[in-house]
């Protein structure tokens, strides 16, 4: 690639606005959660992970947490298995489950791993079951209260506790946890969980900084159907209004239960940005200005800087 000089000081500039941002942020700790749709395509997977390197090489103690779901969903299909969903939630039967490990420990993980490797990134595979870091229940039936009807989820699990000594181990080695949802309860019995919830319990657990949920989406939208109304902030209290609003619905109900829980476990700020977005990520964290949405526990804390440009 050819620079021109205008193109120089373009970067320069950019670099320059960085600066403070790498300052804050190296050494810290950023749980970057991605949804199993930027996996379709192979140079959408490249460019989310060459923003995730960048992180890991400005000194950001980055733990990858990913998802999986489409490509679950395809190769349950493909074996002839029904997929059903419920509020954004899989219900996964034994068959299914095995699918899942599949995809998710197998098939998604070791791509990342392999785009890392590419990338002179040192990354290391891990699910919820290694080294105890994830440990969970298997969910009773659940009842809806939008529909009434009494849903077993299956062999879907519920966290109990989280140990993430081995994550730390593998961060205090300069290595990149790249971590699959799956878990298992104490009999060994392997359940999946969403993975925006094992990132918020992770996240909690760590003490991250940040939480950055990577989603299709470029953020929370005030209305689904208009990507136009992206919302740049908001707090605990606006979360729960857009809910019973009903501007958040299906795949995203997990999320900001998600949200919440990372929050409330002491997460000092969360970010949904879009893995479409060539620079999403990068541009949420290193520029004032941010390019999704900014969840805070309350934006009366936020300095009115903050809340004109939410990045950060």
């Amino acid at each position: 690639m050819i620079m021109q000089p205008g193109d120089q000081a373009l970067a320069i500039r950019a670099l320059k606005s960085a600066a403070p941002y790498i300052r804050m942020y190296r050494g810290k700790t950023f749980v970057v959660k991605v949804g199993g749709g930027v996996f379709v395509e192979e140079a959408a997977t490249r460019a989310l992970i060459e923003q995730i390197a960048l992180l890991h090489y400005f000194g950001v103690r980055v733990v990858f947490v990913h998802g999986g779901g489409p490509q679950v969903t395809e190769l349950a299909n493909a074996l002839g298995l029904e997929s059903r969903m419920v509020e954004g939630r899989r219900v996964t039967d034994r068959r299914s489950m095995d699918v899942t490990t599949m995809v998710l420990n197998g098939a998604i993980n070791t791509r990342i791993l392999g785009v890392c490797r590419e990338l002179n990134v040192e990354a290391v595979g891990v699910s919820g079951v290694d080294a105890g870091l994830v440990r969970a229940h298997k969910r009773p039936p659940v009842q809806m209260a939008s529909t009434g009807e009494l849903v077993d989820f299956g062999f879907v699990g519920d966290i109990d506790v989280v140990d993430p000594a081995v994550l730390r181990t593998l961060l205090d080695s300069n290595l990149m946890p790249v971590v699959s949802p799956l878990s298992a309860d104490d009999a060994g019995t392997l359940l999946n969980i969403n993975a925006d919830t094992v990132a918020a319990a992770l996240a909690a657990a760590l003490g991250a900084e940040k939480l950055v949920l990577c989603t299709g989406a470029p953020g929370i939208l005030a209305d689904r159907a208009d990507p136009g109304s992206l919302i740049s902030y908001t707090d605990l209290a606006g979360l729960r209004e857009l809910c019973q609003q009903g501007c958040i619905a299906e795949g995203m109900l997990p999320k900001t239960k998600a949200i919440e829980a990372a929050i409330r476990g002491g997460v000092r700020r969360v970010h949904v940005v879009s893995y479409q977005a060539p620079e999403g990520i990068l541009g949420e964290v290193f520029t004032n200005e941010g390019t999704g949405t900014l969840i805070v526990a309350d934006v009366n804390a936020l300095t009115p800087a903050e809340q004109h440009g939410a990045g950060g």
